[in-house]
């Protein structure tokens, strides 16, 4: 059975994201992200095997030792999907902060 994993799905999750945090800056192997968290070491797989199929990470074999590392062009896609979304919230808040202005003037 082949599940279509959901990139917002996978985001939610507050380990998969700081996994994405930790492999922006450099790759990485699984074992070296694990120990970066209290958890087992196959609970991290299946983090990392759920950010791979959404195509958040890619995998690159080193002799033994596979590294994951950010797949930007995806990430950029999250990006250009949130974008609209941000600036419909910053134009919001600079209305209410412009209103609260007003008010705290009288």
């Amino acid at each position: 059975m082949n599940l279509r994993r959901d990139v917002f799905q996978a985001i939610a999750d507050p380990t998969r994201r700081a996994i994405l945090l930790l492999v922006a800056s450099q790759s990485m192997t699984a074992g070296a992200i694990a120990s970066n968290f209290d958890t087992a070491r196959p609970t991290v797989s299946k983090h990392l095997q759920i950010l791979t199929e959404c195509e958040l990470l890619q995998q690159e074999q080193s002799g033994r030792e596979i590294y994951y590392h950010i797949n930007a062009k995806k990430m950029k896609e999250v990006a250009e999907f949130i974008e609209p979304f941000r600036n419909m919230w910053d134009q919001r808040f600079n209305k209410l902060e412009s209103i609260m202005k007003k008010y705290k003037s009288r």
